[in-house]
């Protein structure tokens, strides 16, 4: 036991300074199964309540949030079908601007 203190305190100082971040697009991969295995497992929170709740939604949301159409339709998640999604996923520097949208947080952020 001993020597796994020493070896992790070795390797911690080793490690100072060097805060390395994920890349943008694996956070993209990350969150895009994240949330696909969320809506697998129950319906998502319904995006007018997510908005009620002061939760960020991008402009596509917004639309979808607005929409007279069954809360069951409000709880699907619309990223799967945006093209931020794609880009982020697929690029490095991906070209996404609109506020609220968590693939252009990872980004931009």
């Amino acid at each position: 036991m001993m020597f796994d203190d020493i070896w992790f305190e070795r390797l911690a100082a080793t490690s100072e300074g060097t805060e390395e971040r994920a890349p943008a697009r694996l956070k993209s991969k990350i969150y895009s199964a994240l949330v696909m295995r969320m809506a697998h497992s129950a319906p998502l929170l319904d995006l007018k309540e997510t908005k009620k709740r002061g939760g960020h939604l991008c402009i596509f949301e917004h639309t979808v949030a607005s929409l007279p159409v069954a809360a069951q339709i409000r709880s699907m998640n619309p990223c799967r079908t945006c093209h931020a999604r794609v880009l982020g996923e697929r690029m490095d520097h991906a070209p996404i601007f609109w506020p609220g949208c968590p693939y252009s947080e990872f980004h931009n952020g």
